[in-house]
């Protein structure tokens, strides 16, 4: 009985290292988002924290204010969703 325990812990601790190696890959990773035709891009770490933005000059209306948020929030979201697809923990339904 004690060696199956010995193996249990043997592959437990394996998966742990696994799953250590996976979580620091994914935030090490970048993906980026864009919207309105490459006008707004962002990228984003594994985490989801946001790393850089990027807006070209001819996308800046001072009386469209609101049109740029949507095109940041855009670009988040495409981002996100890039995030997710390249995630391996998403075959596991994660």
């Amino acid at each position: 009985m004690g060696s199956g325990f010995s193996k249990m812990k043997k592959q437990r601790r394996e998966l742990e290292e696994q799953f250590a190696k996976l979580q620091q890959e994914m935030q090490q990773a970048e993906h980026r988002g864009v919207a309105g035709n490459g006008l707004v891009e962002v990228v984003l770490n594994g985490e989801r924290v946001l790393k850089s933005i990027t807006i070209k000059p001819e996308c800046v209306d001072r009386d469209d204010i609101e049109g740029l948020q949507d095109l940041i929030l855009a670009a988040f979201q495409d981002a996100g969703k890039s995030l997710d697809e390249k995630s391996p923990l998403s075959s596991f339904g994660l």
